[in-house]
């Protein structure tokens, strides 16, 4: 165990002192010493709080043990069991409609609609995996997990199935035409994204299979692109706060089953994560 240092009344571990110390602070315009104090307060002020909730919790989850115990075999009676609920303050009355508004609450939490991950502050494996879920592969989600169907050749099997890769592509550009469509046509039928101007109001040109040029339906959705040797190498589009890349290069295997040369599309999934200390 680390060695603790004393400060505003708290034994702190020296390793998180010096995370503190060296690393958050810096910067903010706080001291290490009014972080301190005002965490020390903090915990002053909710520490009893806190404590008086959890004992009730422990009355609550007593007392529905024995009741269920009490019950053990027998059918369960509804508005029995929600009588016994109400009684032990588990179920209160429905209060009034109300309102909820907050001030400084960074956009990834008051704005942006994705899912907010929430581990154990005590399991570094599960922190890490959580925060590298802010991207994922919808490729890969399609091909490995059973949103597509292993059946009529599109099992997943030990090497690449390429009907199932083809069924992927398939799946990932009905989601793009949903999220971010096009004027005219389909993403499926895309043979080259090509990026006029952040200026242009058309913004991101995509040419179709018939050699029809289009360009998003909201061409606000195109954020940005990345490009190596004049070469479209990705295209990021937004939609409903969270973003959305697509892949190119035409020399990975995977992107001969896209006539745009398109190898993935990464989207931004879980864009929090949330260190509960409770469990």
């Amino acid at each position: 165990m680390s060695d603790r240092i004393s400060i505003s009344g708290l034994q702190v571990s020296e390793t998180l002192y010096r995370f503190i110390e060296e690393r958050a602070v810096p910067d903010t315009g706080v001291t290490v010493e009014a972080f301190w104090q005002g965490f020390a307060d903090l915990l002053g002020e909710l520490a009893p709080l806190n404590r008086s909730l959890l004992e009730k919790r422990d009355a609550i989850q007593s007392q529905m043990d024995d009741w269920c115990r009490a019950h053990r075999g027998q059918p369960l009676d509804m508005a029995e069991y929600k009588a016994f609920l109400t009684g032990i303050g588990y179920l209160v009355p429905e209060g009034e409609a109300f309102e909820v508004s907050t001030d400084n609450v960074d956009d990834e939490i008051a704005r942006v609609a994705g899912p907010q991950l929430v581990v154990p502050v005590n399991n570094a494996r599960y922190a890490l995996n959580a925060a590298n879920a802010r991207w994922g592969s919808l490729y890969d989600a399609f091909y490995g997990t059973d949103a597509i169907p292993e059946d009529e050749g599109l099992e997943k099997g030990l090497t690449f199935n390429p009907a199932r890769g083809a069924e992927v592509v398939a799946r990932v550009c009905a989601f793009l035409d949903s999220a971010v469509p096009l004027t005219d046509g389909s993403h499926a039928d895309v043979v080259s994204y090509t990026v006029a101007s952040f200026n242009d109001p058309l913004g991101l040109s995509a040419t179709l299979r018939s050699g029809q040029k289009t360009g998003l339906i909201d061409p606000a959705e195109f954020a940005g692109y990345r490009e190596s040797d004049e070469r479209l190498e990705s295209v990021l589009l937004c939609n409903n706060g969270l973003h959305i890349e697509i892949l190119i290069d035409p020399e990975n295997p995977v992107s001969k089953l896209h006539p745009a040369g398109i190898c993935d599309v990464q989207i931004e999934s879980a864009v929090t994560t949330i260190m509960d200390c409770e469990d």
